[in-house]
């Protein structure tokens, strides 16, 4: 809906996304402010600025998704969504949903099935934990 919104949508984001990581069991490979490698593979990572990571936000995760057309609570949820499972896979559970509820339970369930079936295990509560402050945030 607004600069307001996206400014604590970012916010949120951005706590559970840190600083520069580069942890050997995550595919997305070098991470700083949650923009990885794999999916900016000719961006200097470990040199990429807030107001950088900022802009690719707002480009590619805020503006994609149609964020700014979304009522309350949804536009942040779905923005933290994409940023963490891809665009795609985000608005397919806005399309789907019946209220914002509903979208973070198909969430959890999505990182449920993803950890029993892959390597993923290790990540799994810090996916809960950030659903459920999410849920808290926007409630």
């Amino acid at each position: 809906m607004s600069a307001t919104n996206f400014d604590m949508a970012l916010d949120f984001t951005l706590k559970w996304e840190g600083g520069y990581v580069d942890d050997p069991s995550d595919p997305g490979g070098a991470t700083k402010f949650g923009i990885c490698k794999r999916s900016y593979p000719t961006l200097d990572i470990p040199s990429l600025t807030l107001d950088q990571a900022k802009m690719i936000y707002k480009r590619d995760y805020w503006d994609e998704a149609g964020c700014n057309d979304m009522e309350w609570p949804y536009d942040v949820v779905v923005f933290d969504s994409a940023v963490n499972v891809g665009v795609t896979q985000a608005l397919n559970w806005y399309n789907n949903s019946e209220c914002w509820q509903d979208f973070l339970l198909r969430r959890i369930l999505h990182y449920v099935n993803l950890a029993k079936k892959t390597k993923f295990q290790s990540f799994l509560r810090g996916w809960l934990n950030r659903t459920m402050a999410l849920y808290e945030t926007v409630a």
